[in-house]
């Protein structure tokens, strides 16, 4: 056992029994403390966040990656660093150690509480890369298009699909959204029309960050691949789906998915995931030899999407999922992304794609639980929902339960807005 995961381990810093932000996660974020100030790096713990920047000034720290405003200096610095790094974080927030609990004036400097600080985009993203990666969405959506027949394309089972996405419009949780505007058809159309999407949706995902990366023309083994990973967030991919059923043809998503995707800001390091490892689906047919990955890479992630209309006074629950259910695995994903000599750079951001489960009520899109609009979703409000309206707040969340604690990652969340009128 990884002695940063031992459920035993607690804290002096005060943790609440629910809270997502034990000793045994300490996700890493960047924040800012007020309007103005500079960005600083800090873990999560409890219901406060540890300064790493002002730690690392003072020499408790030896990482010399946190004197920066993004983490991507200390995900190429790679897993040893990461280890030590973290074990450092772990032993000056453990119970019995004085050095940062007994310096009252550090200790007040260095720990401020989650609710007055502004979360910042964790990592400048170089790339960004959107797979598709559970059987049970593609078969949903296949079934949609092509019938139950033909509802997998020939590749599917046999290779991680995915395509490139759009790194610069990847925004942190809480920053609202736009609803975009494109050439939509109806079937019955003779051509196609200009204007807001009428079928804006959410897309229940995961994503994890490169660590060091591989240069141009190399690849990276399956079996080193943990070693370039550094740690998971929650993703929502929001998807203009009637944007994307005129576009995608031939060569996949645009305008429909490049508007926005928002991220959870607190990456969940991998170590403190190891607990949570299980087995996957079985894979039939039997991957090619460079996608099978040794040991048990599915993970164990409670996964929960949330709506609020704005004539709601509380979030309803429309989706509870988990991650295990992914197909293909994260090793998987980062193995196949590089087999071809593509080179993964520190702060690459690759998602899983929706995340559906095998019950109508853990499908990760509304797209499936309003099954393409014939069954629409009754709201408490008395509203109904087939696809997102305007002043519509999405609120994803997600966690892993362990022997009395919970290593979780906080939420992702958005606000949609109307399309803009000069358009």
């Amino acid at each position: 056992m990884n002695p940063t995961t031992d459920p035993a381990l607690r804290s002096w810093v005060a943790v609440p029994a629910d809270s997502h932000f034990p000793i045994q996660n300490l996700p890493y974020g960047v924040f800012r403390r007020s309007a103005g100030s500079p960005p600083a790096i800090g873990v999560a713990i409890g219901k406060q966040v540890l300064d790493l920047t002002l730690l690392e000034q003072r020499g408790l720290l030896e990482s010399r990656c946190f004197a920066t405003s993004t983490l991507n200096r200390f995900l190429a610095a790679g897993p040893a660093v990461w280890s030590e790094t973290r074990a450092r974080i772990s032993r000056l927030l453990q119970t019995h150690e004085p050095t940062l609990r007994d310096d009252d004036g550090l200790r007040q400097q260095a720990l401020v509480p989650q609710s007055e600080v502004q979360m910042l985009l964790p990592v400048e993203i170089g790339d960004y890369t959107d797979f598709y990666s559970s059987r049970q969405h593609a078969t949903n959506v296949g079934i949609m298009l092509r019938g139950p027949d033909n509802a997998l394309m020939p590749n599917w089972l046999h290779l991680p699909v995915a395509y490139h996405g759009r790194a610069s419009s990847v925004v942190v949780s809480g920053t609202d959204v736009r609803r975009p505007c494109g050439q939509t058809k109806a079937d019955d159309a003779p051509a196609p029309m200009f204007g807001p999407s009428r079928s804006l949706d959410f897309e229940l995902e995961m994503g994890f960050f490169t660590g060091p990366g591989n240069r141009l023309g190399e690849s990276i083994p399956i079996a080193s691949a943990p070693q370039h990973i550094f740690g998971m967030v929650l993703v929502n991919d929001w998807s203009a789906r009637d944007l994307q059923k005129w576009e995608y043809q031939p060569l996949g998503p645009f305008l429909a998915k490049n508007f926005t995707t928002s991220i959870s800001p607190w990456i969940v390091p991998l170590e403190a995931l190891e607990p949570f490892r299980c087995p996957g689906p079985v894979q039939e047919p039997a991957p090619l030899p460079y996608l099978r990955s040794p040991g048990d890479w599915g993970l164990d992630i409670q996964l929960e999407v949330w709506l609020q209309s704005a004539k709601m006074d509380q979030p309803q629950r429309l989706c509870l999922s988990n991650a295990k259910h992914l197909y293909w695995n994260i090793c998987q994903q980062l193995a196949h992304h590089a087999v071809n000599g593509c080179n993964l750079r520190p702060g690459d951001l690759l998602a899983s794609g929706t995340i559906s489960g095998p019950t109508p009520d853990s499908f990760g899109s509304l797209l499936e639980l309003a099954w393409k609009g014939t069954k629409p979703i009754a709201l408490s409000s008395g509203e109904t929902r087939v696809f997102l309206q305007d002043g519509d707040r999405l609120t994803m969340t997600g966690w892993c339960q362990g022997q009395g604690y919970r290593v979780g990652f906080g939420e992702v969340a958005g606000t949609v807005l109307p399309a803009r009128k000069d358009v």
